[in-house]
C-alpha cells in the first residue's frame, strides 16, 4: 500500500518537483534493470565456465595421478620422490583486475605455471614428464576455477544489492512518490473548488 511522503505541502512548487523525482527514479529503475541483465548474462556464462573447468580439472588431475602411479611402478625406490623434490615452483601468480558494470572482477594468470622437471632420465620414466605436465595443466586450470568461483562471488554480490534497489525503487519509492503526487493533485483541485465556489458566494452578495 503507497503512502505519503512526510514534509511535502501541497503545492505547485512540490508538485513540480515530484514530477521530476518521479522521472529519475524511473530512469534509475531502468538502469538498474539493464545493469542487472547484463551481471545476470556474465553470472551464468562465468557459471557454465566453471563448471567445464571444474571438470576438465578433475580429469587433469585423475590423469596426472594415474601417470604418476605408473611412473613410481617403473622407477626405482626413491627415484621420483627424489625427483619432485628438485621441483621448484610453478611461477609468480599474477592478478589483475577488470571493471564489469562497477564490479571489480579478478583476472589470475601464472606465466610460467608450466612443471619443470630438472632430472636426469637415466632412471625415470616418461610417465614421470607426462604426469608433470598433467599436473601443470591442472594447476592452470585451478587459477581459472579460483578466478571464475571469485567473480561468481562478487558478481552475485551486485546482483543481489542492485535487486534489492530495484525492488526498493519499484515497489516502495516510485508508488509513493506517485501516490503524494496524486495527494498533492486532488488537495490542489479541491483549494481551486473552494476559492472558485467562494468567489461565487462574493459576487452574489455584491
Amino acid at each position: 500500500m503507497p503512502k505519503l511522503i512526510e514534509g511535502i505541502h501541497p503545492t505547485r512548487m512540490n508538485l513540480i518537483k515530484l514530477k521530476k523525482r518521479i522521472t529519475l527514479a524511473i530512469r534509475g529503475h531502468q538502469l538498474l534493470s539493464e545493469k542487472l541483465d547484463t551481471l545476470m548474462s556474465e553470472f551464468f556464462k562465468v557459471m557454465e565456465q566453471a563448471r567445464g573447468i571444474r571438470q576438465e580439472l578433475d580429469e587433469s588431475l585423475a590423469k596426472g595421478r594415474r601417470n604418476l602411479a605408473i611412473a613410481k611402478a617403473m622407477s626405482p625406490f626413491g627415484e621420483i620422490e627424489s625427483a619432485a623434490s628438485s621441483v621448484g615452483s610453478g611461477g609468480d601468480i599474477q592478478l589483475e583486475i577488470r571493471n564489469l558494470m562497477g564490479v571489480r572482477i579478478p583476472e589470475i594468470s601464472a606465466p610460467e605455471a608450466d612443471i619443470k622437471m630438472p632430472y636426469g632420465l637415466t632412471f625415470t620414466s616418461s610417465k614421470l614428464d607426462e604426469a608433470a605436465r598433467d599436473f601443470g595443466e591442472a594447476f592452470k586450470k585451478m587459477l581459472v576455477l579460483i578466478e571464475s568461483e571469485e567473480s561468481l562471488r562478487r558478481i552475485g554480490e551486485e546482483i543481489t544489492k542492485i535487486k534489492r534497489r530495484t525492488n526498493a525503487l519499484e515497489y516502495v519509492l516510485i508508488p509513493n512518490l506517485k501516490h503524494t503526487q496524486n495527494y498533492i493533485r486532488f488537495m490542489l483541485e479541491e483549494l481551486e473548488r473552494e476559492n472558485f465556489f467562494r468567489l461565487k458566494i462574493i459576487k452574489k452578495k455584491r
